[in-house]
């Protein structure tokens, strides 16, 4: 499903596009970035290629990419693809959904990824001017146990940890678990009001 364009301070998200076919495949031979998201599927550029040109209209998810969103003279300084954020497996009977980030390396630790999930929760649960969104009651998401810099980050947005599912990750010579969490509609707005100045936009 085409996602709507959302502004934040630093940041903007747009539908992801064939011309971002480049960066996509630039963060899949990232290696930190595989190894802390767990991803070990491997794909082809053609693949690669096909995916940014259609993942705009497929159903059951909305795919976004995190540009930067200075401005100057009235226009964007760079509408570049620095990382990608996506609601996945949306099931409208329980009105649940999956919330999954990556960043390109220079664009990490730097805000971009908080801002991000901030507006993606918000067009989630309340929809924005023009979209009313998908309305829903729960998002999760799956974070490993090697990346607490990034639990860290989802606990400081609302995130609640549920459960793990032990050893589920072969981390070199090791393993990791895969931490659950979710956050529910009352828990976000809740959260929001705590955040901030006033309730929930």
């Amino acid at each position: 499903m085409r996602p709507p364009v959302l502004h934040g301070e630093m940041m903007r998200l747009r539908p992801i596009e064939a011309r971002d076919a480049d960066r996509l495949w630039e963060s899949l031979h990232d290696p930190e970035g595989m190894r802390l998201t767990g991803t070990t599927a491997t794909f082809t550029r053609s693949q690669i290629d096909e995916w940014a040109a259609t993942v705009g209209d497929r159903e059951g998810r909305y795919d976004w990419a995190i540009t930067p969103g200075a401005v100057r003279d009235g226009e964007l300084v760079s509408d570049e693809l620095i990382g990608e954020i996506v609601l996945n497996e949306l099931d409208a009977a329980s009105r649940s959904a999956n919330l999954r980030l990556q960043m390109l390396p220079d664009y990490r630790g730097r805000g971009y990824g908080r801002e991000a999930i901030e507006q993606v929760l918000r067009f989630a649960f309340d929809g924005v001017p023009g979209d009313d969104g998908p309305r829903l009651h729960r998002v999760s998401l799956d974070v490993l146990s090697i990346n607490p810099r990034a639990k860290a980050l989802y606990a400081s947005l609302g995130f609640v940890e549920e459960g793990r599912l032990r050893d589920v990750y072969r981390d070199g010579g090791s393993w990791a678990d895969a931490i659950v969490m979710s956050v529910l509609e009352d828990e976000y707005r809740d959260h929001q009001v705590r955040s901030h100045d006033g309730p929930a936009r």
